[in-house]
């Protein structure tokens, strides 16, 4: 750990020693693979070991990105270093609910404290397995960077949760500024 800080710190590649950056046409050095690994339970990993430091793991989150075809990158403004995830990189431990002038308003804590309401900016996504119905809920955080939605989180969304038409379907889901967001399909028998 000690050595990737010290690389950052003194603007070196966040790469290995024995990786060789390579210039891109933006100028910036793509310094390949980090060793670093985001876990499904939000933990940062360096070179197998978790990152201890909150405030450490919350700078690196403040560059990551992710890219079109789905890999996670640590981007600065003069380099960049591939980061593994394994399912979101960061995990919605807390949900606070609110009623303001009529309008429902849901926002979420990550683990690293990073608040997020959702709206048509951060929506909530429910991707439900077709074989087990097993839910995997999500918001946004930012452009191409989502939060899993922890189970006691889900819970709390499922109680607020109400019934909506949507394109002709019978959508159980919720209200955030304004925005329905559909959890799952209502069964025919339960409307």
């Amino acid at each position: 750990m000690a050595d990737l800080f010290h690389n950052i710190m003194r603007g070196g590649c966040l790469s290995a020693p024995d990786q060789k950056p390579l210039a891109r046409p933006d100028g910036k050095w793509n310094c390949g693979d980090l060793d670093m690994f985001i876990s499904r339970d939000g933990t940062w990993f360096y070179k197998g070991s978790p990152i201890g430091r909150k405030e450490l793991v919350c700078l690196f989150a403040s560059v990551l990105k992710r890219e079109e075809d789905g890999s996670y990158w640590l981007e600065t403004p003069v380099e960049r270093g591939l980061v593994k995830v394994e399912d979101a990189p960061f995990v919605a431990v807390e949900l606070f609910w609110k009623i303001d002038n009529g309008k429902q308003s849901l926002s979420f804590r990550t683990n690293l404290d990073q608040m997020v309401t959702a709206d048509s900016d951060h929506p909530i996504t429910v991707h439900v397995c077709p074989i087990s119905r097993e839910p995997r809920p999500y918001v946004t955080v930012r452009p191409g960077l989502q939060a899993k939605i922890n189970r006691a989180v889900f819970y709390e969304l499922v109680a607020l949760a109400c019934t909506e038409d949507v394109n002709g379907r019978t959508m159980l889901g919720v209200w955030s500024e304004g925005v329905f967001f559909p959890i799952d399909d209502l069964p025919g028998d339960a409307a």
